[in-house]
């Protein structure tokens, strides 16, 4: 039996993070990995071969609009096939990068499912036949999430995002069904590449969590560009017609059916963590979720978690920050020290959509609902000198601030390169600027980011009137 100071499971990015971190704070360390390829979500399946597919397609509809600024781009076209097959070269770059680095012998790298036998025990069976038994004084659960399929009759006829990465024919119609940012980032792509697309989401708003004015903001934008989006839905079945796929759903007062080409089940996903054994080793689940604590500690003292399998937010960064944080409470507990703990206060997310959608820190609604009292303001890129030459007018930018003080609480964007802009407002708060001393700020005209300054002079007046 072989024993290490720190065992991950799951080599995805929150894993590997957990591992290096481990490994330089001198923790005899192994990484179990049991995917068939080995990556995780965010370079597989996730994040970089979506935003490669969406690159294509922001490009292609960037031709499709070129007479408006006096261009001619005449018999323009796309090559779905080649469009995945750059997807491919590109994402195989980065998984044979991830993984020269967990087989770069910092750790010990073992490819199999592991399942734990006690607190500190793992079986694991080997991908190549046979079995090993890993003895831990500590570890970490990294093992990520899997698509969430809900019990709607028809359900397993629909397309995942998995089938889009890998579609090299695009329907001339499709269902999404979610509003979450995989659901609108791959009808952004559908529909870039001239497909009739439309959104079917449960709640009565897109991207649930975002303040309701953002929300209708990028609601508002696909509408312009010719998607249908119904809020407040509920499915009730999916049928196969033919070719067609039929979906019956329930909106306002009534039942109702839309027909497409495909239906993408968008609908979230869930964390991967049903073959763990984690009653076995004193694990408890809250919800669907590993239960851990900011120290990212589960409900058994030497057992940390980070990722998707226990929240509370699916971003890739936060992922690492959270196996940085284990590994660091993982050496604490073993060699003695000051644990650690997670700051969500620059809590980061963005869309990948056009327009893009990106937002950091509390939502009004969370400032609110914490007991501050909170002044907010918001601007339209439509009055915006350089949105207007850019001929990209749609969406808003919006600040949350402390009403004693102007301290910027948060910040949303609507709009034009609205995931690099964000990066702004997370700079300020990280420093804790006032809107007013955001105001201040040097900004060169005519530049997207200095849309910022209007709502912050606002903020900075309202706090010093009181209105």
């Amino acid at each position: 039996m072989k024993e290490y100071d720190f065992v991950v499971i799951g080599g995805g990015s929150g894993g590997y993070a957990a591992a290096r971190m481990a490994t330089s704070l001198g923790l005899s360390t192994a990484v179990i990995e049991g995917g068939e390829e080995v990556g995780g979500l965010c370079i597989l399946r996730g994040c970089m071969p979506s935003k490669t597919l969406i690159e294509s397609a922001n490009r292609y509809r960037t031709l499709r609009h070129a007479g408006e600024f006096g261009l001619s781009a005449e018999k323009i076209g796309f090559d779905a096939a080649e469009i995945i097959a750059r997807k491919r070269r590109l994402i195989a770059e980065f998984s044979d990068y991830r993984k020269e680095q967990l087989e770069s012998g910092h750790f010990d790298f073992t490819r199999g499912k592991a399942e734990f036998l006690d607190p500190h025990t793992l079986r694991v069976s080997l991908m190549d036949g046979g079995e090993q038994v890993v003895s831990l004084r500590s570890g970490c659960i990294a093992t990520g999430s899997v698509i969430n399929r809900p019990q709607i009759p028809g359900i397993e006829c629909c397309l995942i995002s998995d089938d889009l990465l890998e579609m090299t024919k695009i329907p001339a119609s499709a269902v999404v069904l979610g509003g979450g940012p995989v659901a609108l980032e791959m009808a952004h792509y559908l529909e870039s590449l001239g497909t009739k697309v439309t959104i079917l989401q449960r709640n009565t708003q897109l991207l649930t969590g975002s303040d309701r004015d953002v929300a209708d903001a990028l609601a508002q934008a696909f509408l312009k560009r010719g998607m249908e989006v119904l809020c407040g839905t509920r499915l009730l079945r999916i049928e196969q017609a033919g070719e067609e796929m039929i979906v019956h759903f329930e909106h306002g007062d009534g039942d109702h059916q839309v027909k497409a080409g495909i239906v993408l089940n968008a609908l979230g996903r869930r964390p991967n963590v049903g073959s763990l054994g984690l009653e076995k080793a004193g694990v408890a689940l809250e919800g669907p979720a590993i239960c851990t604590d900011l120290e990212q500690r589960t409900t058994a003292r030497h057992l940390f978690a980070a990722g998707d399998c226990c929240g509370p937010y699916e971003v890739v960064h936060i992922a690492i920050t959270q196996g940085e944080t284990a590994a660091k409470n993982a050496a604490a507990l073993l060699k003695g020290g000051s644990p650690v703990v997670m700051d969500y206060r620059l809590k980061l997310f963005a869309a990948f959509t056009e327009p893009q959608m990106a937002s950091c820190g509390m939502t009004e609604k969370e400032a609110k609902e914490s007991g501050l009292s909170v002044v907010t303001a918001s601007y339209p890129f439509a009055d915006h000198g350089k949105s207007i030459v850019k001929g990209e007018t749609d969406g808003l930018v919006k600040l949350i601030a402390d009403a004693a003080d102007g301290r910027i609480l948060g910040g949303a964007v609507v709009g034009p390169e609205g995931s690099e802009l964000i990066h702004e407002i997370v700079v300020a708060m990280a420093f804790n600027s006032s809107a007013g001393q955001l105001a201040l700020v040097p900004h060169y005209h005519p530049t997207l980011c200095e849309i910022w300054t209007y709502p912050a002079e606002e903020i900075e007046e309202k706090v010093k009137t009181g209105k």
